[in-house]
């Protein structure tokens, strides 16, 4: 059982490794202030440049790596139960060696547990802790990635001893009837004097896998849209009045918390464009310029998807309207005093892609102010904290 429930873990854990470093080379890390990591890894680990085509590529990554995560919750409970006898086993280490994987345990349960449920947690926007979200599940996620591998490599040979001895799919197919424990080994789980079975294999396999599968059905439709997004139970927005809905869909952060006034984005407000020359454009300007329409979603770290109508202005026209013809690099500032992702960098095709925009309007209406009135960012395949609201200044920089 616990090499069964094993080979389900690592393909999940697999999955979440690989869509967790993805999502953190869309944050575009080592770019001034996307630093999300305090001073993380350079450019050896993340030095090559995320996509925006196609449009759903973000969402698409974000949704694979929360549904994996959620996935997990009930088949990480469930070996925890089959190997707790291990965890009494005395004495504690009988050697070095049993240091070592001992060692590897605790920081394997300790790292995973920490990940699902503050994961779990952000995905219902709840942070009942002082530490950021981001760092702290970033440096959890190396400690678990060592752990991982180094647990991979001592239990590799059991599993494959486990898989030889008895196969794969085998003891599944047993009903309770003939159903018979593991005989003792004093190197496994298996308990000296076991009591009769009340649960075959395969009913605890299909328990769990059912248990993973509802989780999974109740957080899905956020990532899914449409009349699948009123199943999802465990994913707030859209559904609890903390998450409001503007202009028919989600708010993560809105206006008010943000302490957006109409003095910042009133009549007065003025758009900052700085290259090798300086405009200040009105809202009005803005408008008068080419307009241009693209289909783009709101694609968030939590795994929600939410596709829009979007109208405005290419970035790399107002580039160009500033003097900057070869742009390397977008500094994108909000007229919101303070909060996370107030200023964003933008590097590469993202800035200058033709899908990327300065909305002004959504769905042909104008933007209410919870969506960034008078102007947001909008680009294909990127985080949602990457489409900056309420923009007041944007400092392109010449390659």
């Amino acid at each position: 059982m616990a090499s069964i429930l094993s080979l389900g873990l690592g393909v999940l854990f697999t999955i979440e490794i690989v869509t967790g470093y993805l999502s953190y080379v869309a944050y575009a890390p080592t770019i001034g202030a996307n630093d999300v990591a305090g001073g993380g890894p350079d450019e050896v680990l993340f030095g090559w440049t995320w996509f925006t085509e196609p449009a759903w590529l973000y969402g698409l990554n974000q949704s694979l790596h929360v549904l994996a995560g959620v996935a997990a919750i009930p088949i990480l409970a469930a070996k925890l139960w089959v190997v707790m006898p291990k965890f009494y086993a005395w004495p504690p280490a009988r050697s070095v060696a049993d240091v070592l994987e001992r060692g590897t345990y605790a920081l394997l349960i300790g790292s995973s547990i920490f990940l699902v449920f503050t994961g779990l947690f952000n995905i219902a926007y709840w942070y009942p802790w002082s530490f950021g979200f981001v760092q702290a599940h970033f440096y959890a996620a190396w400690v678990f990635l060592g752990a991982f591998l180094g647990h991979l490599v001592i239990k590799f040979p059991v599993m494959r001893r486990a898989f030889r001895e008895r196969g794969v799919l085998r003891p599944l197919r047993e009903d309770l009837a003939a159903t018979e424990p593991e005989p003792y080994d004093e190197d496994t789980s298996a308990p000296l004097e076991p009591d009769p079975p009340t649960i075959s294999r395969r009913g605890l396999v299909g328990v769990v896998g059912g248990a993973s599968a509802v989780m999974v059905g109740l957080i899905a439709g956020q990532s899914i849209g449409g009349w699948t997004r009123s199943t999802a139970l465990l994913a707030p927005r859209g559904q609890d009045p903390a998450f409001p809905l503007s202009q028919g869909f989600q708010v993560n952060q809105t206006a008010a918390k943000a302490q957006i006034t109409p003095d910042l984005v009133g009549d007065d407000w003025r758009l900052a464009v700085v290259g090798r020359e300086r405009l200040e454009l009105t809202r009005q300007e803005l408008l008068a310029m080419p307009q241009h329409t693209e289909d783009i979603p709101i694609q968030c770290v939590e795994g929600w998807v939410s596709w829009q109508t979007w109208t405005g202005v290419r970035l790399r026209d107002l580039a160009r309207m500033a003097g900057v013809t070869d742009p390397d690099e977008l500094f994108v500032e909000s007229v919101q005093p303070a909060g996370a992702f107030d200023d964003v960098v933008l590097r590469g095709s993202r800035a200058t892609d033709p899908q990327s925009l300065l909305a002004l309007k959504v769905n042909g209406e104008e933007l209410s102010l919870d969506h960034g009135y008078p102007a947001r960012i909008m680009i294909p395949a990127s985080p949602g904290v990457h489409q900056t609201k309420w923009v007041g200044r944007l400092t392109w920089r010449p390659s």
